[in-house]
């Protein structure tokens, strides 16, 4: 039984890297050109330091090259005549080179940071901006380690190709050729027949490449696994634990990351085939040099310096080649990289304001659905034909079984979503085609799990209005309830809240939500399930607040604790995403449906 449980472990962790992997996969093809030229256009704005530190690499890669010539002019010239004076000149000469090289160095590197933590900067913004412009849509279906590896990981792996790797392969591309021209210079026939190797090369790398790219991708979808296994852990480290999942989880995780380890070592494979060509292809070009250079400077063909800087030159050639082999590798990654950060950029958010969008002007706070059906997966409806009027002022309960689409349609009027059919209409105005700027101010959701963010109370509750002033603050507590808790803590008001609020109690960030939606003052409000995790003594103070906070607007309340919304205006009975039942508490209760039967269901409970 325990094997087939751990059989059944690894089994559901290889699904769920393996079906992750096969989505990214198959959104990633023919990304690469567009992810490049999206690389370029960060960097364009800074065209001038990219073209000061391409001085700097012009120039050092020539004072570089400079030393082979330099020696082979100190032994043909100086050292084979006994010249010392001209020994001294060629030393004064080296210190110039290397003065040169030192100030090409500083320029490149300067440069080379400046644009590189400016690219950054704008690509972290961009994906911020994204990540909150896109629909809910997008975060239902992809974990948020995912999105957390493309905007740390990913930018990071951009980050080390920019901030040298660029460049390096610049530098190497330009050292190849101006030691490919010296050689040439120096010798024609020795240099030619030096060169000869690098057809090799060539096809050896070509045929490495095409491997090194797969791998390279498949490195950074497993890492993303990786790192999506262990936030959804950290998150739910209070549930893993009471259920005493914890071994069972570390199994599972080991699946995950030994898929990571076996893409990360095939990609050391991978890359530790092209080295051992590299230098065997310098054995090649030193024997060249050795056995036709050496019957050369025999033959009086040419001089011992020549023979020399030739030696010299051909280990500055394939230096580079070894660089660029690496830099091959840190390109791979950072393409595959840049996949990731283009597919996150270019999705479409599936809510955008309409062209011909209006700015909503103030509302009365009349909610009107028509003929409203949707869809979270195509086929499968969730509402069917909702047709439903909300009176200003009014307040509505949405009542039924589990899935009968109470939260999707809070979700609707909220814009969260767009209906698949049908329309939403706010005081006569299609939601469709008012901006949303105009639209978010107007509506407040309180939800069954509400979330507080870091800082202090008061910043949480400021949060949806930053203009507010203190007494604004503490009024909008007390009116809530809130203010007798808050000023018993050390620091009142300016409290630090923990990750998620885990330092105040469940009763008191709901209160805090609470004051933070009054002090925003919207027309609408949205109640979903906002007393559903409270215990009997802190319901009675939030109840006295929602009293508070529903005077004068209309407000949507989703519950299934029936005695929190007897009060209402009118209660919607829905069921399989249709409404079954519409009437006060009393009405329903006389019509013995299916309100009477959830409420009779509560009462035996009770």
């Amino acid at each position: 039984m325990k094997a087939d449980t751990v059989r059944a472990s690894s089994h559901v962790a290889r699904v769920r890297l393996s079906s992750a992997l096969d989505d990214e996969s198959n959104r990633a093809v023919a990304l690469p050109h567009r992810s490049m030229r999206r690389l370029l256009s960060y960097l364009s704005p800074h065209r001038v330091h990219v073209t000061l530190a391409l001085a700097g690499v012009l120039l050092g890669t020539v004072a570089s090259a400079a030393g082979p010539w330099l020696i082979g002019v100190a032994i043909n010239r100086y050292i084979s005549t006994g010249n010392l004076s001209g020994l001294d000149l060629t030393a004064l000469a080296f210190v110039a080179v290397g003065a040169v090289g030192w100030g090409a160095n500083y320029l490149e590197l300067m440069n080379t940071t400046y644009f590189t933590q400016r690219a950054l900067l704008a690509i972290r913004q961009d994906l911020f901006r994204h990540l909150q412009r896109l629909s809910l849509s997008f975060f239902d279906v992809n974990e948020a380690g995912r999105i957390m590896s493309r905007v740390q990981n990913d930018v990071e792996q951009v980050e080390d190709l920019l901030d040298g790797g660029l460049l390096g392969i610049v530098t190497d591309v330009l050292t190849l050729t101006v030691v490919a021209l010296v050689l040439v210079l120096m010798n024609a026939p020795l240099g030619l027949l030096t060169l000869a190797t690098v057809p090799l090369l060539a096809l050896s790398v070509g045929s490495w490449h095409v491997k090194a790219t797969r791998s390279a991708m498949r490195v950074r979808q497993t890492t993303a696994a990786v790192n999506s296994a262990l936030q959804e852990n950290i998150s739910g480290v209070r549930v893993i634990q009471s259920l005493n999942r914890e071994e069972r989880n570390l199994k599972e995780f080991m699946q995950v990351n030994e898929a990571d380890l076996d893409a990360h070592v095939k990609a050391g494979r991978i890359r530790a085939t092209v080295f051992p060509v590299v230098e065997v292809l310098i054995a090649i070009a030193t024997a060249v040099i050795i056995v036709y250079g050496g019957n050369m400077v025999l033959g009086a063909r040419l001089q011992v310096g020549t023979l020399v800087a030739f030696a010299l030159y051909v280990q500055r050639f394939f230096d580079p080649v070894r660089d660029l082999t690496m830099q091959w590798t840190l390109l791979q990654k950072t393409i595959a990289s840049l996949v990731r950060i283009t597919e996150v950029l270019e999705t479409e958010p599936q809510i955008e304001d309409a062209p011909d969008a209006v700015y909503l002007p103030d509302i009365e706070g009349r909610i009107c659905f028509e003929g409203v059906s949707f869809s979270y997966v195509e086929g499968i409806e969730v509402l069917r034909d909702i047709n439903l009027e909300i009176r200003p002022g009014e307040i509505v309960a949405l009542v039924g079984p589990t899935g009968a689409g109470k939260s999707t349609m809070a979700s609707l009027i909220c814009r969260f979503y767009q209906p698949t059919k049908g329309s939403i209409l706010i005081d006569g105005h299609d939601l469709c085609h008012v901006s949303h700027k105009s639209f978010a101010g107007r509506i407040g959701l309180v939800l069954q799990e509400p979330f507080l963010f870091g800082g202090t109370i008061a910043d949480n509750i400021r949060y949806g209005r930053l203009e507010a002033n203190d007494g604004e603050l503490m009024a909008a507590a007390r009116a809530v309830g809130a203010n007798e808790f808050i000023e018993r803590l050390e620091h009142g008001y300016n409290s630090l809240v923990q990750e998620r609020g885990n330092n105040l109690s469940a009763g008191q960030r709901q209160l805090i939500s609470l004051a933070r939606v009054l002090l925003a003052d919207p027309r609408i409000l949205i109640l979903d399930e906002a007393t559903a995790n409270i215990d009997t003594e802190t319901e009675v103070v939030i109840q006295q607040a929602l009293r508070r906070l529903l005077s004068g607007r209309t407000a949507v309340i989703i519950a299934h604790r029936l005695s929190t919304v007897q009060d209402a205006h009118r209660i919607i009975v829905m069921k399989e995403g249709r409404i079954v039942e519409t009437g006060s508490h009393d009405e329903l209760l006389k019509q013995g449906g299916l309100y009477a039967d959830l409420h009779s269901m509560a009462y035996d409970r009770g």
